[in-house]
């Protein structure tokens, strides 16, 4: 395997904008927009309503820093992987913009950051939270599963979910019910999502080894699978009935099940035109369903 890896380019002299921009790319900011906005809904859930710009703000700085910190350790352990996949070869580190060390260094300063920000300025059990969110997503999903086995996103989708704990705690103090529903709600949301993606990338993570469902059980287990999780989904996204109105479960009902039906003409046609429909609108399913969260608490 060792013949097979790709030595990353030779370190890129950049301009102090291409820096800012590379180091930017680091931190994946359009899935710390996407974790940030469930923050976002949970605080709202827990407010009843739009929680006081003094909480909110730091909240939101908190979090996006500890997602973007978590986002940035994981490329600099992933640097090796990245190289081999097309899709990830002209991340910062493999493509010779960024040396790994000072990403390191960064990643670690944004999450150090976070947790003063959130333990000062919100309270130190969402602190506490975001940290193990990190910590989850770098050493639990990024180091000991991703490489090793095949659960690697069942078990990593808690790394994602923790947002939402991070807001509702903000807000409350404390963990309630109504938070763990939606914590399971991302945690059964990832798994589709992601295999979608896999299924589009297979023959990436083929070539780097890395066992994703595709790779070690197959794709008509994937899409099987896919559809399991779909279901499981509707289902746990249906328990937040307590907590929301018509608006949210009318919004719930008719999102899970596009999303199966979806799953379903994936397992059929097993193509990728299906896949990409299928990821795509997964993406949009957990947007939806958090904005259907959201204004059913402001609008209701």
């Amino acid at each position: 395997m060792a013949s097979t890896v790709r030595t990353p380019d030779p370190l890129i002299k950049l301009t102090f904008g291409q820096s800012v921009g590379a180091y930017l790319e680091l931190t994946k900011l359009r899935i710390v927009t996407l974790l940030l906005f469930t923050t976002v809904t949970a605080m709202v859930a827990a407010a009843d309503g739009v929680p006081a710009l003094a909480l909110l703000l730091p909240t939101i700085l908190g979090g996006a820093l500890a997602s973007a910190g978590a986002s940035v350790i994981n490329q600099y352990y992933d640097r090796d992987m990245d190289a081999l996949m097309t899709r990830t070869a002209r991340r910062p580190i493999p493509s010779g913009r960024i040396k790994p060390i000072p990403a390191l260094i960064f990643g670690l300063i944004l999450i150090v950051l976070s947790v003063v920000i959130l333990g000062f300025f919100v309270n130190w059990l969402t602190a506490a939270l975001a940290l193990g969110g990190a910590i989850y997503y770098v050493v639990i999903y990024t180091m000991l599963l991703k490489r090793n086995t095949f659960m690697n996103i069942i078990i990593g989708g808690g790394a994602g979910a923790m947002p939402v704990l991070v807001g509702w705690a903000a807000v409350t103090g404390t963990i309630a019910l109504p938070a763990m529903i939606l914590f399971a709600i991302v945690f059964f949301w990832t798994p589709p999502h992601s295999w979608a993606l896999a299924l589009l990338v297979n023959k990436d993570y083929t070539r780097a080894n890395v066992p994703m469902m595709p790779v070690a059980k197959g794709e008509d287990v994937t899409r099987q699978q896919m559809i399991s999780y779909s279901v499981i989904l509707l289902v746990v996204s249906l328990l937040a009935f307590n907590t929301f109105s018509w608006l949210y479960l009318s919004a719930a009902l008719l999102l899970g099940l596009r999303l199966i039906y979806l799953t379903i003409v994936l397992r059929r046609e097993k193509s990728q035109p299906a896949a990409r429909t299928t990821y795509k609108f997964s993406t949009a399913y957990l947007a939806f369903l958090f904005l259907a969260m959201m204004l059913d608490k402001i609008l209701l």
